[in-house]
């Protein structure tokens, strides 16, 4: 049971609670640095490290912060870890550091962080919430890597620098076309999300119909045998 839940914990931030393309969250980082795909997929590691650590760290202390200052102290929690990351970066990835600039230390008022530390991280498990972070983070991650991987592909015609062709379409490396990226992206998982819904519902009242139709057959079997037996 326990490994159940894990799993739909895990599942939920990638597919059905989806930070950017279900919730709409963090939405700043990610119009302004999926420029390119190695931006996109950086602030999304560099966001979920944030989110597992902050997560585990609020776990851990949830019996311990006062109800009246959860807030500053969740804040407090992630602003250390974001600090950081922002040194790490700075010190083994100074051409990156720069390339994100000011982003890496917004994470610090990322709602999706603020939020499962305050929805989930604060009344669940340690290892509960280390998985939520990975959920949240890794969906955080794909969306970011893959609007960077559009927009680079069309907007300059390079895939991670290499040149794939010469004639990009240069509106999708503007901020025009973050947000039409987006969108065209958040219409599209949502309508593949709604169909496989739809066909997970049409599936369980199949089988709720075929359970009534079973229970309506005992029924009128055992009829027949008491009729028989009065006879």
């Amino acid at each position: 049971m326990n490994g159940k839940k894990l799993l739909n914990t895990f599942t939920n931030g990638i597919i059905h609670s989806n930070p950017t393309f279900r919730l709409v969250l963090g939405m700043c980082p990610t119009l302004a640095v999926t420029v390119t795909m190695v931006n996109g997929l950086a602030m999304g590691l560099a966001t979920m490290f944030v989110l597992v650590c902050s997560n585990v760290m609020v776990s851990l202390l949830r019996k311990v912060i006062p109800d009246k200052i959860r807030i500053p102290a969740y804040i407090v929690i992630v602003a250390t870890f974001v600090t950081l990351v922002e040194m790490l970066m700075y010190k083994f990835l100074p051409d990156l550091y720069d390339s994100l600039g000011v982003f890496i230390s917004l994470i610090v008022v990322n709602c999706i962080i603020l939020a499962r530390a305050e929805s989930f991280a604060s009344t669940n498990p340690v290892l509960d919430s280390a998985v939520d972070g990975v959920s949240m983070g890794l969906g955080f991650t794909i969306a970011l890597g893959l609007m960077g991987f559009i927009r680079e592909l069309i907007g300059s015609g390079k895939i991670l620098g290499t040149q794939i062709f010469d004639t990009p379409v240069s509106v999708f490396a503007l901020p025009a076309g973050a947000f039409l990226t987006l969108g065209l992206l958040m219409a599209l998982f949502n309508f593949v999300y709604k169909k496989y819904e739809n066909k997970k519902k049409d599936k369980l009242h199949k089988e709720v119909l075929e359970i009534e139709k079973k229970h309506n057959e005992f029924l009128k079997q055992a009829e027949e045998e008491l009729n028989k037996e009065e006879c």
